[in-house]
């Protein structure tokens, strides 16, 4: 995929991302969440939440696989830190990794924005120990694993000279950002439009970090 038709594939995940949050605050806004909260597509949400729902294995898986996006993430800042010993300039350190850690930091940011400031939807159950409902759109472990996983498979080349070796790697980190998404919705912590606002929002981001990438290899090349 060339460059301009990532950077429209971007633009089209911002888009949807937008569409979706409008509709969630504007199409059949009913207060079926825990505290009396109202919830968009209602009808859709609930029906989806009392199918689906209750999974405590899901609920340990997913768990997991969130920590293992966090080591995963943890094992490309020590590259960095490595990179920088060896190196001894800060300016040698790959650009692919300077470029992971501002997908990383637009992430946070995400998860700031929409769990302080502007909160969309809630969690359709309290928090152990909780009366006051939290903010559940996106889902985190969705972005978390699908912006994690997917960022690492697009730096896989850097990486991984072998053709095969990245093949598997890159099936496997797929496989589980497509778990962690089925499992978060199946574990019933979530509104299914909070798992695809995450995958949305994690598609125009991983579309933006895709679109540098070619870039920093075009000033390498040039």
């Amino acid at each position: 995929m060339n460059k301009r038709a990532k950077l429209i594939l971007g633009e089209v995940f911002l888009l949807l991302t937008l569409i979706l949050i409008v509709m969630l605050l504007t199409v059949d806004v009913e207060p079926i969440g825990p505290a009396g909260t109202s919830i968009g597509f209602s009808h859709l949400n609930g029906g989806i939440f009392h199918l689906f729902s209750g999974s405590r294995f899901f609920s340990l898986v997913t768990k997991v696989l969130g920590i293992l996006a966090i080591l995963v993430a943890a094992g490309f800042a020590l590259l960095g830190l490595m990179e920088l010993i060896q190196r001894k300039s800060l300016r040698k350190i790959d650009s692919e990794l300077y470029a992971l850690g501002g997908l990383y930091v637009a992430m946070g940011i995400v998860y700031l924005f929409f769990d302080k400031i502007f909160a969309v939807n809630y969690r359709p159950i309290l928090k152990a120990g909780s009366t006051l409902p939290e903010a559940s759109f996106p889902s985190t472990h969705t972005l978390l694993a699908c912006v994690v996983f997917g960022g690492a498979i697009l730096v896989l080349g850097r990486y991984l000279k072998n053709r095969n070796v990245r093949l598997i790697v890159g099936a496997v980190l797929g496989f589980l950002a497509a778990l962690t998404v089925i499992g978060r919705l199946l574990t019933g912590v979530h509104w299914f439009t909070d798992i695809v606002g995450g995958v949305l929002i994690s598609g125009f981001l991983l579309s933006a970090f895709s679109y540098a990438l070619d870039v920093m290899k075009e000033k390498r090349g040039r």
